[in-house]
């Protein structure tokens, strides 16, 4: 496809991130007509249908891919603004991470990444295969995500053409309750009779379900609260009205200071996690993939090589 029209790609790209045609007119600052007619002659140009029309307005295949495009080169330009030292506003990066890695290892990696300040982030709580898909449709440059525990590239497959995944580590965690708690509802241990009585909470069942099923053998039915933010379930699990399982990196110093307690001591659910990246290749965006590795390397542990026993 010869002579881009990039004017027409940023009214495209106003677009797909706003939902309508008159949101992006907003975003643009130019009329909604203005907007039409350039996306009509961006598709009289490309020959296909690159919006369809609606509630949202939505890209089409081809649209979705000029719009990762679009984004691509902006994120380069700005980062060779930077590598340059040129004066530049600072670019803005869309990440997406789940909520554990926000709160624990990502938040103790930001300081460093943001001094001194060259990006703006703007970081989108997703997980699994919906941090994979923004990563995929270019709404996000990088994501977080659950590795398949083979060493594969997560739970969406092999990484996305024009990306790459690289291992981080193990977001380790330990299943706790208030003192109050275990000792009303787990008098006799943690044992499956009490488990299928005593209120958990969980962001989403699968986790603590698998955790179960490896403590007691299989799968065990327990009743649960569904809270989706992990501070809200960290909050739950505080007050003593659940228990649940909790990032160790947040854990540990609560059961030092006798807050919570392990449960089954010695027994923890890791999830193994991987960073999937678009492979823009300037100094900037290799540091600064390059630096969050190697903060989550820093703070989660690392699976065993094979042949090595697990703790």
């Amino acid at each position: 496809m010869n002579n881009l029209d990039y004017r027409g790609l940023a009214v495209l790209d106003a677009v797909a991130a706003s939902g309508s045609f008159d949101k992006a007119a907003l975003l643009l600052g130019i009329s909604q007509s203005a907007v039409s007619q350039r996306i009509k002659a961006l598709e009289d140009s490309c020959g296909r249908l690159l919006v369809v029309r609606g509630a949202p307005s939505v890209p089409t295949g081809l649209g979705q891919r000029l719009v990762v495009h679009f984004r691509h080169v902006k994120l380069m330009e700005a980062a060779l603004d930077i590598d340059l030292g040129r004066d530049t506003s600072l670019p803005t990066l869309a990440l997406a991470l789940d909520a554990d890695s926000l709160a624990t290892w990502f938040a103790q990696a930001l300081p460093a990444l943001l001094s001194p300040p060259r990006c703006q982030f703007n970081i989108e709580l997703a997980d699994g295969e919906r941090a994979l898909r923004l990563v995929r449709e270019g709404a996000a440059f990088a994501c977080v995500a659950e590795a398949d525990g083979s060493g594969g590239a997560g739970a969406g497959g092999e990484a996305a053409v024009g990306t790459s995944a690289t291992a981080l580590g193990l977001l380790r965690y330990t299943c706790v309750a208030t003192p109050a708690f275990a000792g009303h509802w787990f008098g006799d241990g943690f044992i499956a009779e009490a488990v299928a009585l005593a209120p958990a909470v969980v962001s989403e069942r699968k986790q603590l379900a698998r955790f179960l099923a490896q403590e007691f053998g299989g799968e065990v039915a327990f009743p649960h609260h569904t809270m989706p933010v992990s501070a809200a379930m960290e909050n739950c699990i505080l007050h003593g009205v659940a228990y649940g399982l909790m990032p160790e990196l947040s854990a540990l110093s609560l059961i030092a200071a006798g807050q919570l307690i392990d449960l089954s001591p010695g027994r923890t659910w890791s999830t193994a996690l991987s960073w999937h990246a678009w492979n823009i290749d300037t100094p900037f965006t290799r540091a600064l993939t390059e630096h969050i590795v190697t903060s989550a390397r820093r703070y989660l542990p690392q699976p065993p090589h094979r042949g090595q026993s697990s703790d």
